[in-house]
C-alpha cells in the first residue's frame, strides 16, 4: 500500500538524515517505527507527508510510492487528497478554535457535507468526549483531549493511512492506555492502516502487527511485532528488561552501547 524505497534525505543540503531506508506497510495493519530520539522516526514521517519545504528537508534519492503513485515530490495537499494524513508530534491542534470547527478544518478534502456529518458521529463513538465538548475552545482541554481531538480530526478526513507521531508524549500512562486502545479499536474496526512512531516500545508493540527498529537513520531490526517483543535485544535495549525478564537499572551505567551488530 504505501512504500518507502532506499530513501535518503538531507536537512539543509548537509545533515544527512534518512539514510537509505525501506519499509513497507500493508493494508489493514498497523505498523510502528520505533528508536530513540534522533533515529530518524518523525523525518521519515515527515518526508512521507510532503512537509519538506517548511523544514528544508530534502530527498536524494529513493522514492516513495502510494498504491501505485509516485509522492516523492508531490505536495502536502497533493499527498492529503491520496488518504494519507499526518497527526504530528505534540499534537498541534487549533487551540482557539472549538472542537467542532477543528474537526470541520480536518475534514477540508470532503465535499459532500452529509459525509462529514456521518464521519464526525463516527468519531464521537470512539471519542464520546469530544460530543460533550464541541463548543469548547480546544486549548482549555487536557492533553488526553486534545490528542483525541488530533486523531478524531485526521479520522474526519477519511484516510486511508494514518501517520502517529508520538501519540503518547506528555500524557499519564493511563490516558496512553486508552488512547492505544482507542487506536487498536481504530484499526480493527474501521480496518484502517496505521504507521506508529512512537518511544514507547512496550505499549506500541502490544498493538501493532509489524515493527521496525531505527537507529541513525537507519533501518536495524524489521519483523512482527510478537518476534520483535520477544527479540533479547528489543527486551534489553528498548523494553529495559534482563534476559531473565527483569527490569534492569542503568543508573549507574555512563555508557550503554548497542551491539556492533547493530551498526553493521
Amino acid at each position: 500500500m504505501l512504500k518507502i524505497i532506499n530513501l535518503e534525505t538531507t536537512y539543509n543540503d548537509i545533515v544527512l538524515a534518512l539514510k537509505g531506508i525501506s519499509i513497507e506497510i500493508t493494508p489493514g495493519q498497523i505498523v510502528t517505527l520505533l528508536g530513540a530520539n534522533g533515529a530518524g522516526k518523525t523525518t521519515t514521517i515527515n518526508t512521507i507527508s510532503g512537509i519538506r519545504k517548511t523544514i528544508n528537508l530534502e530527498v536524494e534519492e529513493g522514492s516513495l510510492e502510494f498504491e501505485g503513485d509516485i509522492l516523492t515530490h508531490k505536495e502536502p495537499f497533493e499527498i492529503v487528497a491520496k488518504g494519507i494524513i499526518q497527526v504530528p508530534e505534540g499534537r498541534r491542534i487549533f487551540a482557539e478554535m472549538t472542537v467542532d470547527e477543528n474537526l470541520k478544518i480536518g475534514s477540508y478534502t470532503l465535499s459532500d457535507r452529509g459525509e462529514f456529518i456521518k464521519l464526525r458521529e463516527k468519531v464521537f463513538a470512539f471519542f464520546p468526549i469530544l460530543a460533550e465538548r464541541t463548543t469548547q475552545l480546544a486549548g482549555y482541554m487536557s492533553g488526553g483531549e486534545q490528542q483525541m481531538l488530533a486523531i478524531a480530526r485526521a479520522l474526519v478526513a477519511h484516510p486511508k493511512v494514518i501517520m502517529l507521531d508520538e501519540p503518547s508524549l506528555g500524557l499519564a500512562p493511563l490516558i496512553v492506555q486508552e488512547i492505544f486502545e482507542i487506536i487498536q479499536r481504530i484499526n480493527q474496526e474501521e480496518n484502517l492502516t496505521l504507521l506508529l512512531v512512537e518511544q514507547n516500545a512496550n505499549m506500541a508493540l502490544s498493538i501493532s502487527h509489524y515493527g521496525y527498529i531505527m537507529e541513525n537513520g537507519r533501518i536495524v531490526m524489521e519483523g512482527p511485532s510478537d518476534e520483535l517483543r520477544q527479540d533479547k535485544d528489543i527486551r534489553e535495549f528498548y523494553l529495559g528488561l534482563s534476559e531473565t525478564g527483569q527490569r534492569k537499572n542503568y543508573r549507574d551505567i555512563k555508557h550503554y552501547k548497542r551491539r556492533k551488530r547493530w551498526l553493521s
